[in-house]
């Protein structure tokens, strides 16, 4: 079953597939160079306790990445972190900030640590790098993310993280708007809200990437490495 399943209705169906548009369940037609990209899996967006996270799917989508960083570090595979600011207490200005719709959201809890922190089951290793997106949604805006991907010779982007509907769809349309192949693990992301989670998967899956179960695409990097 995929995510967008029970919310679909049979007539938006129809008209994808009057369109040409592809099947919903086709399998992966990308590269064989893959690179993972792990978008914002920080306290703050995976964890209820600060007010951007939601811990009932935060932290599932936490024990799907680990599966997936298990599958890719085995494989020798590029892996890429996002997160906010390098310094984890950074302070933004407003114009750092820039003009998200959130005035007035609830600040977090005094007593919490930083949030900006990848959280510890999913913590980058040794080799893999951090990218420092402040406070865009995109891993790619005014980064080095782009370059970084065309010196490890990647054809392909596996986008996984935080939220589907914010930064994660940012980054794939990105990514696919470098001419990279662009998967999503959709066990590996999650959102607040579930029905933008699914919709986006859908949108996501009939326009600019393969959206597919976490196992078929640990088989789609693992026959990557086949001679």
């Amino acid at each position: 079953m995929y995510p967008w399943d029970d919310v679909i209705p049979e007539a938006d169906r129809q008209r994808y597939q009057a369109a040409g548009y592809g099947s919903e369940y086709r399998p992966i037609t990308a590269g064989a160079r893959p690179a993972v990209i792990v978008v914002d899996m920080t306290r703050e967006f995976v964890d209820g306790r600060w007010p951007t996270g939601h811990s009932e799917t935060g932290y599932p989508a936490v024990a799907a990445n680990a599966r997936l960083l298990e599958a890719a570090r085995a494989l020798g595979l590029p892996v890429f972190f996002t997160k906010l600011y390098e310094d984890p207490a950074h302070v933004p200005s407003p114009a750092q900030k820039g003009r998200w719709k959130t005035k007035g959201r609830r600040p977090p809890d005094p007593g919490l640590p930083p949030g900006d922190v990848i959280v510890e089951d999913l913590a980058p290793q040794p080799g893999e790098t951090v990218i420092y997106k402040h406070h865009k949604p995109s891993g790619f805006f005014g980064t080095e993310l782009a370059a970084l991907l065309l010196y490890e010779g990647a054809d392909t982007a596996v986008v996984t993280g935080m939220t589907t509907s914010g930064c994660v769809r940012a980054t794939a349309v990105d990514a696919f708007q470098y001419n990279l192949d662009v998967v999503i693990p959709f066990e590996c992301v999650a959102d607040r809200s579930q029905i933008s989670h699914k919709v986006n998967l859908l949108d996501l899956h009939m326009k600019y990437a393969d959206v597919a179960p976490l196992d078929q695409v640990i088989d789609y990097l693992r026959s990557t490495a086949e001679p």
